[in-house]
């Protein structure tokens, strides 16, 4: 090896900014030097193939070892053999095991001069010696006192000390490009999730305040607002049903803005407007070149929400095939990008939100049960806006007060009888609908300016029918008595053990379905007198 070749080795791994071709330039560096035959380079990193290792047995410790990440050589039969691959048996060393096991713990460098004969440091010496290998030379790499990795050698010519000694100095200089190049990537991964934060944020100002805070005031309005505040400081899983335009965006809001994730972020998947072939990328991610148009990495949902709370709109558009991936992120908060082998943890709070019958789709096979039970722990209906009609002049006069808050319209007034008419429709769109009708009026009164005629804003719609008078009592609030209740819980256990194929306790059990404690579980069992029948 010559210093002065090592020198502009050195300097031009630098000048890299991606670790991938860092690395590749320190081993071809290496080979290219008079007499090296190979040239690898491990990195610490964490247990990831514990289970198919050839090394496994040897390892005292599965949770780190030294992964292989590059490779070039020169073998004797180049047509027959390629060292660059990187999935071969050494493509994991255990720390403490082997001589390079031994340098990655230790931190302390190792030359060998005669393989011959001390060929019990070389795990295939009859490779060795058919390829002409006289000598072995292993330098930890290390950065501010910390062991990255190893860069070893073999040489067909005997490595000299002062050899060895440059070797040191050039691993010095590798381990300085090699955490260079990885907080480049680091802050190329922040930088790009900030970019997917703003784009996040932006598409969301527009909507935030879709339908201004929470107002209302009405009976049905107040049992949510409790539901709310009961479920909020809860981890549990949240879904919200009811009919487009209720708010159900507004109310996964506030339950974020009151949990204990309030300071991480709140993003929202509206999973009805994405194309079936980029569910996986939109809510795991990808990598470059995992598909056509994949051009970078990209950030999924699941990754940009950990810490706070995901909000999955329009549940019940996730494709059937999708949904077990979905399920398993749930359970146990891993996943894969797409294109990519390396399991991501997340730790996210799962709001869900459909205008649909998920049960209907049980049924149809169009959803799974096991994910509906996930889902809704803690299910929450929002009442139309024509059952909780005493809450219309509330919102009307929010929307004005929006209105003039933003200086757009700052004179229109409605009048008893126009309030009368906007109370007495039937509002198909609910909320949004009628957020619509003030903001149309505005436009067409010129603030004020004219006659507010509601007649010319909703020529389609026909108030809903009045209520012919009777003599019959009114109908008594609906209930169910102590033995329909005890019957309907348990259908709902049975259904949840089903599912779980009446494993309880654990991962995938009946009582991580239900969001119950297992001791829960089992004593409401032994309760109902519910067991598991023998086949």
């Amino acid at each position: 090896m010559k210093l002065e070749s090592l020198q502009a080795v050195s300097l031009g791994i630098a000048e890299e900014l991606s670790v991938e071709i860092v690395l590749k330039r320190i081993v071809e560096g290496l080979v290219a030097q008079p007499g090296v035959a190979l040239a690898r380079l491990w990195l610490r990193g964490p247990g990831d193939i514990c289970a198919k290792c050839p090394m496994r047995l040897e390892c005292p410790d599965q949770r780190e070892c030294l992964h292989l990440m590059a490779s070039a050589g020169k073998p004797t039969k180049i047509i027959v053999e390629d060292w660059s691959r990187l999935d071969g048996d050494f493509r994991r060393f255990p720390f403490n095991v082997r001589k390079i096991g031994k340098i990655g713990a230790t931190g302390e460098p190792l030359l060998l001069t005669n393989l011959r004969a001390e060929s019990d440091w070389i795990a295939r010496p009859h490779w060795a010696e058919r390829e002409g290998l006289q000598s072995f030379a292993g330098q930890p790499l290390i950065f501010r006192g910390e062991v990255l990795g190893v860069l070893a050698i073999f040489s067909r010519r005997m490595i000299a000390i002062d050899e060895f000694a440059w070797l040191r100095m050039f691993a010095d200089h590798a381990a300085v490009a090699i955490a260079n190049s990885r907080a480049f990537a680091e802050i190329e991964q922040l930088r790009e999730r900030l970019r997917l934060e703003n784009a996040y944020l932006r598409e969301e100002v527009k909507q935030e305040r879709s339908f201004g805070d929470i107002v209302g005031e009405s009976a049905a309005f107040k049992k949510v607002l409790e539901q709310i505040a009961l479920v909020a400081q809860s981890e549990a899983n949240v879904l919200i049903l009811g009919e487009s335009g209720t708010g159900k965006e507004l109310i996964a809001r506030a339950i974020h803005e009151r949990s204990q994730r309030a300071a991480g972020p709140l993003v929202k998947v509206n999973c009805a407007s994405i194309p079936r072939e980029l569910f996986e990328s939109e809510f795991f991610g990808h990598v470059r070149g995992a598909f056509t148009g994949a051009i970078r990495d990209r950030v999924g949902r699941f990754q940009l929400a950990d810490g706070g709370t995901l909000f999955l709109d329009e549940v019940g558009e996730i494709p059937l095939d999708l949904q077990s991936k979905l399920l398993r992120v749930l359970q146990e908060g891993a996943f894969e990008r797409v294109g990519e082998e390396k399991t991501r943890r997340t730790n996210v709070r799962i709001l869900a939100a459909t205008n649909r019958d998920l049960r209907r789709g049980i049924e149809a096979g169009l959803f799974r049960q096991d994910l509906f039970f996930r889902l809704s722990v803690f299910p929450i209906e929002l009442p139309p806006l024509r059952e909780r009609r005493e809450d219309i002049p509330l919102l009307v006069r929010h929307f004005i007060q929006e209105a003039r808050r933003q200086a757009r319209c700052g004179r229109l007034q409605v009048s008893d009888e126009q309030m009368a008419a906007l109370t007495g429709y039937h509002w198909p769109g609910n909320v949004r609908e009628l957020q619509n009708v003030i903001e149309r009026a505005m436009i067409l009164s010129r603030c004020g300016a004219q006659p507010l005629k509601f007649d010319l804003i909703l020529p389609e719609a026909e108030p809903a029918p009045a209520r012919q008078p009777t003599n019959e009592p009114p109908a008594a609030a609906a209930f169910v008595t102590q033995s329909e209740w005890k019957a309907q819980e348990r259908a709902n256990l049975l259904a949840a053990l089903e599912a779980a194929n009446w494993k309880i306790y654990g991962s995938g059990g009946a009582a991580r379905l239900l969001g119950m404690k297992a001791t829960t579980l089992a004593s409401r069992l032994q309760s109902l007198g519910i067991k598991k029948m023998r086949g």
